[in-house]
């Protein structure tokens, strides 16, 4: 079975490619050196926010919905959404922090601020490369399930995504294609989940 995205799916995917590469190119290292030392101001945030305690409240999420489908034999549509939406997060956020980071190898802000190169160092990527963002991966494949599976929420949806990318770009933890590539990666993912879901369904 073939699987195909809906036009208001691919727009919004085709339009974080082209903003991904407008900011490597022209917008990253201006907005860095701008925002430079916001990571300090904000590092209670930062701190609060970390990927392992966003990921523990997934992982619990997951667990618990999936303890009273076992105990109930069944769950809510919105309930089955969030369950869904928690484990296609966690699997994009493995797939991006251990395989497309280590691909691109893009060093972050503070490393080129210190002298890094801003650029693709392909297959040469480490535990600090950020491109994509981790968090907007794990973010937008939560997202892109539920506006799929939910659409009417899909507005604040995308207003707490475009947050997101102004957060992480203002607390000088990524540069906006970084924002914008682990957006899109993540909807894509969670577009996806949400197709099949919703064909099993069906």
């Amino acid at each position: 079975m073939i699987f195909r995205l809906r036009a208001h799916q691919t727009w919004p995917l085709a339009f974080l490619i082209a903003a991904a590469v407008v900011s490597f190119v022209w917008l990253d290292l201006p907005l860095a050196r701008w925002t430079a030392g916001n990571i300090g101001r904000m590092n209670a945030l930062g701190t609060g926010l970390a990927s392992p305690i966003l990921l523990s409240i997934e992982a619990a999420t997951a667990l618990t919905l999936i303890v009273v489908r076992l105990a109930r034999g069944h769950l809510s549509r919105w309930n089955e959404a969030v369950a869904l939406a928690s484990l296609t997060s966690i699997c994009a956020y493995a797939v991006n922090e251990n395989v497309l980071k280590l691909i691109f190898g893009v060093p972050n802000p503070q490393s080129v601020l210190m002298g890094a190169s801003h650029a693709l160092h392909l297959m040469a990527g480490g535990p600090t490369s950020s491109f994509p963002s981790g968090h907007m991966v794990l973010a937008s494949a939560f997202a892109g399930v539920l506006m799929n599976l939910q659409p009417r929420i899909a507005w604040p949806l995308w207003a707490l995504l475009a947050f997101g990318i102004l957060l992480l770009v203002w607390g000088d933890w990524h540069f906006a294609s970084d924002a914008f590539a682990g957006t899109f990666a993540g909807l894509a993912a969670g577009f996806l989940a949400g197709e099949v879901w919703q064909a099993h369904a069906d």
